[in-house]
């Protein structure tokens, strides 16, 4: 478990990582050396993994969300280690979980409309060597899209 210390210095960063070092110890109460040190430990454990922009989806141009449930026909090692591979490096693929439950795999497309996720399925996730069945859900709105972690020092 993070110390409390730890914790306020990742809620404030989650929600404005652009802080310099001296505005983020005043938020979290430190000297501005004993804040630097904790986030480089933080950054060096692996905890903050890497520092992100939030881009609007539509606004950049991608208008069309889905999530997409994959089940393979077999789970043979194989399969699954190319499957992974290739959703790993595709873009359009934001996110993407190995669940149990109805499908294997669910994953996070964005595309510019559908044209482009025909393609995106057409092209690409039909000719993975495995995949049984594709079930999407096309998001019609977003409600709630947060990357911050829930925080509560």
């Amino acid at each position: 478990m993070l110390e409390i210390k730890d914790q306020r210095l990742l809620a404030e960063l989650q929600r404005d990582s652009r802080l310099t070092m001296q505005e983020l110890a005043d938020r979290v109460g430190m000297s501005t050396s004993a804040c630097w040190r904790r986030v480089k430990t933080l950054e060096n454990d692996g905890i903050i993994s890497r520092y992100a922009v939030i881009v609007d989806t539509r606004k950049a141009g991608f208008g069309l969300s889905s999530m997409v449930h994959v089940s393979l026909a077999r789970h043979e090692q194989k399969n699954v280690d190319q499957f992974i591979q290739a959703v790993s490096r595709h873009a359009e693929v934001l996110e993407c979980f190995a669940t149990s439950g109805e499908a294997d795999f669910h994953l996070r497309v964005v595309v510019e409309d559908m044209d482009a996720y025909n393609r995106f399925l057409d092209d690409f996730i039909f000719k993975l060597p495995g995949v049984s069945q594709v079930r999407s859900n096309i998001v019609l709105k977003e409600i709630k899209s947060d990357t911050a972690l829930p925080f509560s020092p």
